[in-house]
C-alpha cells in the first residue's frame, strides 16, 4: 500500500532524464539510480510488484529526491559521483577501483620501458592494459632481460651492472644512438605486439655458441629466458591473429540470485586477462549489467570495441562512451568468444557456490553488530589504527568498509605531530579530529560507526576527537581484549564490554577488518621508517646529492640491501670517495646496532 507521501512525490516526477535517491525514515541514501525518464522510471518501483533485493529496497523506502540533468551521460556521470561519494546500502558497487597497468616503451631518445596505470602520456607507446598485474610484471622482466634497455631513470656517471651483463647499451658513457636505439624499439614492438620469433632465433643461436664454446652457465640463462618466453606467451593466447584493434568482450550469467559480470581483455589480438565481478541480482537482469559494464569502464580505459550479447548495451555505452562501439555478434568467430566469456562467467559462479560465503552474509552480520551494540545499521565502517617504533616515525592509518567489505580508495594515511609520538592516547585524539573535521568542513558523508584498534583508553582518545572536530554523535567501540591478548568483543566509552563469540561468523568479520587496519597501519610505518632511515645514512656524505640519493634507493630497496653492498658494488653508482664513505659510514652503524 503506497503512503501518501510517496503518491504526492511520484505526482512530482518529470518526464525528463535524471538521477534519484531513495531514502529511509533517517534520512539516509540507501540507493541511487539514473534514469532517461525519472517519472517512468521511480513509478515502477511504487507501481509494479517487486521481488528480491528491489522488494527489499522498496521495504526501506521513505522518500525520494531526485535532480534533473540534461542528457543520459550527464545522468551517468552524477550517478557515479554520487554513489561514490555516499555508497548507498543497495548499490551493487565494483569495489575494485584500481587501473589495470600497461607497459610503456619510450619513443624517442634512449629506449626505457615502464610500468604506467594510464595511457596518456604521448611520449610513451603503451601496450595493455593488463587485467593481471602479475603478467604485467613478469612481461616487463623478460623485456629488460632479452633487450638492452635503459634501466635507470637517472643516467648515472659510470656504467651500471647491467652494462656488463649486456642489458643495457649504457647511454651514460655511449650518448644517444638513433640508429641502434630505433632498430630496437621496433624488435621491442614487434614483440608485444605477439611476434617473438626475431627474439627466440637470437637466444637460440647464443645458446647454441655458448654450448659450443661449453659455457654451459650462460647456455643455460639462455634456456631458462626461452622458457620464461614461453610462459609468458603462452598464457596470452591468440584469437584474433593480425588484428590491430583493442577489444574487450563482455559476458554475463546468472544463478539463485547472483549475476556473474565477465570482461576478457584482447589487444593487438592477445588475450591478456580477464576480470569478473559476482554480484547479487538488482532488478532487471540486463539493464543491470549495462548498468555494471558502465560501472566498469569509468575505472578502465575503454577500448575501441566492445563485443557482448546484450540487446541495450549498444545504445548505453555509445551514449556515453564516445569512440567506442558495441558489436552484438550471432554467428561466427566473435560469437563464439562471447560463448567462451559465458562460460567463464557460468564457472565463476559454480565457484562461488562452491566456496564460503561470508562477504554475502554480511548484511546479516552487521544488522547482528547493530542489535548487539544498540546503534542502527553500520553500513559504513572505519577503523584506526596507530604505530611507531618507540615514538619513531609514528604514523596513523584508517581503513574503511561499505557493506562489510573493504573499500580501499577511500582507506587514509596520517603522519603525526613528533609532539604526540608514542602517546598512543594523543595519537588517537590527533587522527580522529583530523578525519572528521576535514569531513564536516567538506560538507562529506560521515560514517556510521567507529572502530578502534584497543581497548577503554582508545575508545575514551576516539571520543575526545570526535568532541573536538564537533561531530560526537558517531557510535564508537573498541576491539576489547582479555588478558592473553585475545580479543573478546567490543567496549564502549563507559567501559561496558559487549562480548562475542569466537566461533561466530560476526567475530571473524571484525577479526578481518581489525587485521586489515593493523596490516595498512604496520605497512605505512614501515615504509616511513625504512626512508628515515635511508635518509640518515645517506646525508653528509660528500659526492651523493638528491640525484644519487635517488639512484641509490631504487637499486637498493632495503637497508640490508644497501649494508650488504660492497665497495665495489657501491662504485658502479657513486664516485670512488664517496663509495668508500657510505660503505665506512654503514658498517660503523651496523656495529652500532
Amino acid at each position: 500500500m503506497l503512503s501518501e507521501k510517496i503518491k504526492s512525490l511520484i505526482a512530482l516526477l518529470p518526464d525528463r532524464p535524471g538521477v534519484y535517491q531513495m531514502k529511509d525514515a533517517d534520512d539516509r541514501i540507501i540507493y541511487i539510480g539514473k534514469a532517461k525518464n525519472l517519472k517512468k522510471r521511480v513509478s515502477q518501483y511504487f507501481l509494479r510488484p517487486q521481488s528480491g533485493k528491489v522488494a527489499a529496497m522498496v521495504s526501506h523506502v521513505d522518500h525520494f529526491d531526485f535532480i534533473i540533468v540534461s542528457s543520459e551521460k550527464e545522468a551517468f556521470i552524477l550517478e557515479m559521483n554520487m554513489i561514490q561519494t555516499h555508497y548507498p546500502r543497495y548499490n551493487i558497487m565494483l569495489m575494485d577501483d584500481s587501473h589495470y597497468p600497461y607497459i610503456a616503451l619510450k619513443k624517442h631518445g634512449d629506449v626505457l620501458l615502464k610500468i604506467a596505470r594510464n595511457s596518456k602520456d604521448p611520449n610513451f607507446f603503451y601496450f595493455g592494459p593488463f587485467p593481471s598485474a602479475s603478467a604485467c610484471y613478469q612481461t616487463m622482466e623478460l623485456l629488460n632481460k632479452i633487450y638492452p634497455t635503459r634501466k635507470c631513470r637517472t643516467i648515472p656517471t659510470k656504467p651500471c651492472l647491467y652494462y656488463s651483463m649486456g642489458q643495457c647499451l649504457a647511454p651514460c658513457i655511449h650518448g644517444v644512438n638513433e640508429k641502434q636505439n630505433n632498430e630496437l624499439y621496433v624488435e621491442i614492438k614487434r614483440f608485444l605486439g605477439g611476434d617473438t620469433s626475431a627474439a627466440r632465433a637470437a637466444l637460440r643461436e647464443k645458446m647454441e655458441e655458448a654450448a659450443s664454446k661449453l659455457d654451459f652457465e650462460m647456455a643455460g640463462e639462455c634456456k631458462k629466458t626461452l622458457d620464461a618466453i614461453e610462459y609468458v606467451t603462452a598464457k596470452q593466447t591468440v584469437e584474433f591473429a593480425g588484428d590491430t584493434v583493442s577489444r574487450d568482450v563482455v559476458a554475463f550469467a546468472s544463478r539463485e540470485g547472483y549475476l556473474a559480470f565477465a570482461v576478457l581483455t584482447y589487444r593487438k589480438g592477445m588475450l591478456l586477462g580477464k576480470s569478473i565481478h559476482v554480484v547479487p541480482v538488482f532488478g532487471d537482469l540486463q539493464e543491470q549489467v549495462c548498468d555494471l559494464c558502465l560501472q566498469y569502464y569509468s575505472n578502465h580505459d575503454a577500448p575501441k570495441e566492445i563485443v557482448a550479447r546484450v540487446a541495450s548495451l549498444k545504445e548505453e555505452v555509445e551514449s556515453v562512451y564516445e569512440g567506442v562501439t558495441v558489436i552484438y555478434p550471432k554467428e561466427g568467430r566473435l560469437s563464439d568468444v562471447v560463448s567462451m566469456a559465458e562460460l567463464n562467467a557460468r564457472q565463476a559462479l559454480d565457484s562461488h557456490f562452491m566456496t564460503a560465503r561470508l562477504d554475502d552474509e554480511a548484511e546479516e552480520l552487521l544488522e547482528n553488530l547493530a542489535a548487539l551494540l544498540g546503534i542502527r545499521l553500520p553500513l559504513r565502517i572505519e577503523l584506526f589504527d596507530n604505530s611507531h617504533l618507540q615514538g619513531s616515525s609514528p604514523v596513523g592509518a584508517m581503513v574503511c568498509y561499505i557493506n562489510g567489505k573493504p573499500a580501499k580508495k577511500m582507506y587514509r594515511k596520517f603522519h603525526l605531530d613528533p609532539q604526540v609520538a608514542g602517546d598512543d592516547y594523543h595519537s588517537m585524539i590527533h587522527v580522529v579530529k583530523r578525519r572528521y573535521a576535514r569531513l564536516k568542513a567538506e560538507n562529506q558523508s560521515m560514517p556510521d560507526l567507529i572502530l578502534t584498534d584497543g581497548g577503554l583508553p582508545q575508545v575514551r582518545a576516539t571520543k575526545e576527537g570526535l568532541k573536538e572536530a564537533g561531530v560526537d554523535t558517531i557510535p564508537a567501540f573498541g576491539l576489547f581484549k582479555n588478558d592473553k591478548h585475545q580479543t573478546e568483543g567490543l567496549i564502549d566509552e563507559n567501559g561496558n564490554v559487549f562480548p562475542i563469540d569466537s566461533k561466530s561468523p560476526l567475530f571473524f568479520l571484525l577479526m578481518r577488518m581489525q587485521d586489515e587496519v593493523h596490516r595498512f597501519a604496520i605497512t605505512f610505518h614501515r615504509n616511513e621508517r625504512s626512508k628515515a632511515m635511508k635518509k640518515d645514512l645517506l646525508d653528509g656524505i660528500p659526492g651523493i646529492g638528491e640525484k644519487r640519493k635517488e639512484l641509490i634507493r631504487r637499486h637498493y630497496s632495503s637497508r640490508d640491501a644497501l649494508v650488504s653492498a660492497n665497495v665495489e658494488e657501491l662504485a658502479q653508482l657513486l664516485p670512488m670517495e664517496s663509495a668508500v664513505a657510505l660503505h665506512k659510514k654503514l658498517h660503523s652503524e651496523k656495529k652500532k646496532a
